[in-house]
């Protein structure tokens, strides 16, 4: 099974491996709080003196509370957001106004179990899109959702099948680039091979129309497969020239943060973090798992930032075009437990986070699972 990993950051080739980071429900109240800790290691590309320095970010309050396994998170036009729950097999609209909960209904053929269930979300034009696991494998589907308050999903037709599941790495990540189509990262599903199986969809980034068919242009005609060679990818985030990133569950050496691009290789289980092989795409920025085992990433104000589930824990991973342009820094560690899901706000004011801990491998504090409202401050 895999075991939930942490991070430590190895930025330059000339980096020691041993340098290790340090470091209906109404709203709560919270306190607001502040990161302490931030990475030993030196970057790769330092900033120059005239760059800004990137931001940090504070929570300002809780959005709302006791929310049971939640995974996929998605903002409609209005700013309110959906929220999936993965064992329940239920959607939940959130205001963004009170924290008022406005469930949807449970989303027919999701079959939970171990990693797998309702996962990841994504919303456009009227339709939402789900990840799920079913009795025979993972799959994408889309249900009408038109986003008024009361109303109820549609029933869910599938868009696109075959994805291979397991008991763990089932991926589940889904989010409309800013190309217009739909993009997936998938699980190898504990089974090694299939991620270098370019005839599997177990193990890869996949790229395809919202109608499920291959998208113009990608690397292997015919396929929806984008990139291949990945463990368990839960995290995809487009920077603000719409280069494509992704953030990976290793096994026990390297969790990872990839520059993602059409048709590459990123190595597994040929190799895990940076092996400087040929062929083989290594990593932007890679961590030991027990400070890691990331989840969801976002894009905003210059950085990625990556949510930790057994790291427990917020990153900052500022950029530089395809390089880091700093240190990574880690916030609110231990503050919250376990970390899935981030998501910039409309407009990049800020981020949605959401907390983990009712996953079963968590363990629940009073109020969880919750979301949580972030700012930036200079």
């Amino acid at each position: 099974m895999r075991r939930d990993r942490g991070l430590a950051l190895l930025l330059a080739a000339t980096v020691s491996p041993l340098l290790l980071v340090v470091g209906c429900s109404a709203p709560a109240t919270r306190p607001a709080t502040t990161a302490t800790t931030a990475a030993s290691a030196s970057p790769a590309t330092t900033a120059t003196a005239t760059a800004a320095p990137p931001p940090a970010v504070r929570v300002a309050g809780t959005l709302t509370e006791d929310l049971k396994s939640p995974w996929g998170l998605a903002e409609l036009p209005d700013g309110d957001l959906l929220v999936s729950s993965r064992d329940a097999r239920t959607v939940t609209r959130i205001a963004v106004r009170d924290g008022h909960h406005t469930s949807l209904g449970v989303v027919p053929g999701v079959t939970p179990g171990g990693e797998g269930g309702l996962l990841g979300l994504a919303y456009r034009d009227g339709t939402l899109y789900a990840y799920l696991t079913s009795a025979t494998d993972n799959r994408i589907v889309r249900m009408r959702y038109d986003g008024a308050a009361g109303d109820r999903l549609g029933a869910p037709e599938p868009v696109l099948t075959g994805i291979p599941k397991g008991f763990i790495h089932n991926g589940g990540r889904i989010a409309f680039g800013p190309d217009g189509m739909l993009y997936a990262g998938t699980g190898e599903s504990g089974q090694r091979g299939l991620a270098q199986d370019k005839g599997s969809l177990g193990g890869k980034i996949l790229r395809m129309t919202p109608d499920g068919r291959p998208a113009p242009g990608n690397p292997f005609p015919g396929s929806v497969v984008y990139s291949y060679g990945h463990r368990n990818v839960e995290g995809l985030a487009w920077d603000a020239a719409g280069r494509l990133w992704a953030a990976e569950f290793g096994q026990d050496t390297w969790d990872e943060l990839n520059l993602v691009r059409p048709g590459r290789n990123y190595g597994w289980p040929l190799a895990e973090g940076r092996a400087g092989r040929p062929g083989l795409t290594d990593p932007v920025a890679q961590w030991h798992p027990s400070e890691a085992s990331p989840s969801g990433i976002a894009y905003a104000r210059g950085s990625i930032w990556m949510a930790a589930l057994r790291g427990q824990r917020l990153w900052r991973v500022p950029l530089a075009g395809t390089e880091l342009s700093g240190r990574p820094r880690a916030f609110f560690t231990r503050e919250y437990g376990r970390l899935r899901t981030v998501l910039a706000t409309a407009g990049g004011r800020g981020l949605w986070l959401t907390t983990s801990n009712t996953d079963t491998r968590g363990t629940p504090r009073p109020g969880d699972d919750r979301i949580l409202r972030l700012e930036f401050t200079p």
